[in-house]
């Protein structure tokens, strides 16, 4: 199998979205992990301990650690927002010059 063939194959494999779309998918999973665990340790915890509270810890609403729960969702959306402006709409600009190269393509 020549090289060519082999590059075209795995740039098509790529350009379809299934490899981008798992490894997008990873990475906000990734940070969703921060906010869950935010606010099971910001939010849960504290109900369940509310006969020993912490409240030297970020900004507390009462027993709450709201400042675990806002800098976890904060670091999401950055996250969320680097992933898609780095990765996601890059990969939409490429696919649909492919899918314009391709219809080009099969209408001449």
């Amino acid at each position: 199998m020549p090289a060519t063939s082999v590059w075209s194959e795995f740039r098509e494999f790529i350009a379809k979205g299934n490899a981008i779309d798992l490894a997008v998918g990873v990475i906000i999973g990734a940070a969703f992990n921060g906010v869950v665990t935010s606010i099971t340790d910001g939010i849960l915890q504290p109900l369940i301990a509310l006969a020993a509270p912490d409240p030297s810890v970020g900004l507390m609403l009462g027993p709450l650690n709201i400042g675990r729960v806002i800098s976890a969702l904060i670091n999401f959306l950055l996250t969320a927002a680097v992933v898609f402006f780095a990765i996601v709409k890059p990969m939409n600009v490429l696919r649909r010059r492919l899918e314009k190269a391709k219809s080009t393509e099969t209408s001449t």
